[in-house]
């Protein structure tokens, strides 16, 4: 049963307004020990048993390495949702879980560009683009502000994942398709972060 007050938009995570959690802030303590960080730490470790099996095959694709990697995809929904449902939101939830999907986005990405599954050229945007997300988010980190997520981040999540996917599963023209539709969406997201962050230290110059 949902928590009194949490409407069934939100406890899907259709409705995203309004500010973050507070626990999830720069000044809170971790708080390690949640249901949904539980479900953060089994994703994190079966990222590595995922490239076992995917680079243990012979050609790539794989159907366990593609039904282990959406398992570990769609566990980050159901991080969420326990989140919401529980109310146990955690400032190291809030660190662990954009870190657990790029490093599932970059092994994916392994997987493909080992077997030339995919376009190489492509993925190496892709992983260099992910690779600037968490120096971006780090460096956002350590001067006190986070990087907060846009819709074009948020809606690229779901091609990028899925190119590796339908990649390993064999249907190839879909996995070049969400690809790209990926790749814009990603670089447009990481272009606004930019953007907000050169405006946001030109802010604080200003107020020095």
């Amino acid at each position: 049963m949902a928590r009194p007050g949490l409407s069934k938009r939100r406890l899907f995570g259709l409705d995203r307004s309004g500010p973050n959690p507070e626990q999830t802030r720069s000044d809170q303590p971790l708080r390690p020990l949640t249901i949904p960080n539980l479900i953060g730490y089994l994703r994190l470790a079966a990222i590595p048993v995922f490239l076992i099996v995917a680079l243990s095959s012979r050609t790539g694709r794989s159907g366990l390495a593609a039904t282990l990697f959406a398992v570990i995809a769609w566990a980050d929904y159901l991080d969420g949702f326990t989140a919401r449902l529980t109310g146990q939101f955690s400032r190291l939830g809030a660190l662990l879980d954009p870190i657990v999907d790029r490093l599932l986005v970059i092994s994916g990405m392994v997987v493909a560009w080992e077997f030339r599954l995919l376009p190489r050229w492509a993925i190496a945007l892709v992983v260099v683009r992910e690779l600037l997300m968490l120096i971006l988010s780090r460096y956002s980190l350590r001067r006190g502000r986070e990087l907060k997520i846009n819709w074009p981040g948020r809606l690229g999540v779901a091609p990028t994942m899925g190119a590796p996917f339908f990649a390993m599963a064999g249907v190839h023209w879909l996995a070049v398709a969400l690809l790209y539709a990926g790749l814009v969406l990603a670089w447009l997201a990481a272009a606004l972060y930019v953007r907000a962050g050169v405006a946001d230290l030109r802010k604080a110059s200003s107020s020095a």
